[in-house]
């Protein structure tokens, strides 16, 4: 990759990209629904929790996976397992929707915990670190280790401020939703949770299939 000579417009095109991702619906984004509508301080949480997954993950590929090509068998076997485990997250879900937690079953902890299981079980997340993300890691590295420390801060900051700001507005609006709304709201995670699960799952069966043809 090019270098880039300015610090400042490698940061603020993380800013971009890392933006452009996290505004986007996906299972990260229909966790903190669910639990916003509980805590005010899901969001921070879950990013917390997101954080525990994507921080190694982001050492990982500066100091040891960037120098590899990931084989195909290793982001098909990740297809599988992220997949499995999203379309059970997604029915497990649905079969839950009626039931009204109280406060003695439910904790602000479940947020953070929940931040961690869902970015874990995301496969398009891992697959966009195995990609993007270290195209974007090998541009740090030219700026040293500090480049890539305030990459992986500000990247990192960028999905605490979305969903602290998303989870905090959900929170603030929770009294004017009805059952219906609520029931709606579980559905909506339902078809985000199984629909990708189904998509990364297909995508994971058809390379196995590519791989005899």
């Amino acid at each position: 990759m090019a270098l880039i000579p300015d610090f400042g417009v490698f940061i603020a095109s993380v800013v971009l990209i890392s933006m452009s991702g996290v505004l986007l619906p996906g299972p990260l984004f229909a966790v903190t629904i669910e639990k916003a509508t509980k805590w005010k301080t899901a969001g921070a949480l879950i990013a917390l929790g997101h954080g525990v997954i994507e921080f190694p993950l982001m050492f990982l590929i500066y100091f040891v996976l960037s120098q590899f090509t990931i084989p195909d068998y290793v982001q098909t076997g990740i297809g599988f397992v992220g997949g499995t485990f999203m379309i059970y997250l997604g029915v497990d879900t649905f079969l839950k929707r009626n039931k009204e937690e109280t406060a003695q079953k439910s904790s602000p902890r479940e947020s953070f915990f929940a931040g961690i299981w869902t970015s874990a079980a995301n496969v398009g997340f891992i697959l966009w670190w195995l990609t993007v993300g270290t195209e974007l890691i090998l541009t740090a590295e030219q700026f040293g280790f500090l480049g890539f420390a305030a990459f992986a801060g500000v990247h990192w900051l960028c999905d605490f401020a979305w969903y602290t700001a998303f989870a905090l507005a959900i929170y603030t609006s929770r009294r004017f939703w009805t059952k219906r709304v609520h029931q709606g709201v579980a559905l909506f995670c339902v078809a985000v949770f199984i629909g990708f699960g189904a998509y990364f799952l297909g995508s994971a069966l058809w390379s196995t299939v590519g791989y005899f043809t």
